[in-house]
């Protein structure tokens, strides 16, 4: 069966850093691109970052470059995103992805809130 369960959400004030992880099992993690989604209130869902399998390579949404970063642990089955220089703007639920082929496997989100 299936797990990915996103972690490391919370409050934080603009400028401050936050790292997600994304734990995943029940699967060949190795094997499937991982992405991080995130969705604010009344938005369409944006794809914020994306790594490749092998972790070479990754993609990054204008809105977050040069702020986020992402990577990958195949050993341990997880994917993080380092979010540095937050924004009110980057308040939204966060959620992960793993996509290979036609399989599309998602977590439940967490939620990051940017506020003073």
């Amino acid at each position: 069966q299936v797990h990915i369960v996103e972690s490391g959400g919370g409050l934080v004030q603009p400028g401050g850093s936050l790292r997600l992880s994304c734990a995943a099992s029940g699967f060949t993690f190795s094997m499937y691109a991982m992405n991080w989604v995130r969705q604010a209130p009344g938005k369409e869902r944006e794809l914020v970052a994306t790594i490749t399998s092998n972790g070479g390579s990754t993609t990054y949404a204008d809105s977050v470059k040069g702020r986020f970063t992402i990577s990958r642990d195949n050993a341990k089955n997880t994917v993080y995103l380092q979010m540095n220089k937050l924004k009110p703007e980057d308040t939204a639920v966060y959620y992960c992805n793993a996509r290979r082929n036609t399989r599309d496997y998602w977590g439940q989100g967490t939620q990051v809130t940017v506020s003073s």
